[in-house]
């Protein structure tokens, strides 16, 4: 007698396809200078993708560059991982997720490595995101739920001084 075995369909949904730009956000750049650093970074649409650029200082204790896009719904309830087809430098970055509208506030966070010039497909499951505050883990917040997420972002930090460019070209959502 066989056995059956349910076999769950994965299913890919786009979330935004930076060559599709009517359906992208509005996206800004926040750097440590909103505490006193002198980091400077940019967000710009070019025929590659959506790029983020710029440059990491250490001065004044500072040390992080970050984009982000104006919160809107995503409809993401259910989503099980996302996949960033991404073009870096060779260092490490964190995509953020917030779940509300406030400026400032909780984001969770997952980092990816990536490879000078390479293009990648970098896999984030859900599980892997830490809410943070200010680059601190808050041990009380609770776990992500895909459902409330209201924008997407972008950070390099982790003192990693010197010019930094990554090209995103899409997220992509798992369920």
């Amino acid at each position: 007698m066989g056995v059956a075995i349910a076999m769950s369909a994965t299913v890919m949904r786009t979330v935004l396809d930076f060559h599709d730009l009517a359906h992208a956000p509005a996206w800004s750049a926040v750097d440590d200078r909103v505490m006193g650093g002198v980091s400077a970074s940019q967000v710009e649409t070019t025929p590659e993708g959506l790029v983020f650029s710029g440059v990491v200082s250490l001065e004044q204790n500072g040390g992080f560059a970050s984009i982000r896009a104006q919160p809107r719904e995503y409809d993401l309830a259910g989503a099980t991982a996302f996949i960033l087809r991404v073009q870096g430098d060779g260092q490490a970055y964190k995509f953020g997720l917030r779940t509300d509208d406030a400026f400032d506030g909780v984001q969770y966070q997952a980092r990816f490595s990536t490879q000078a010039g390479e293009w990648l497909e970098v896999m984030l499951p859900i599980t892997d995101f830490q809410p943070t505050f200010r680059g601190r883990v808050v041990t009380e917040a609770p776990a992500l739920d895909p459902a409330r997420i209201r924008s997407f972002g972008f950070l390099i930090a982790d003192r990693q001084a010197g010019p930094f460019r990554l090209v995103i070209e899409s997220i992509q959502a798992r369920f």
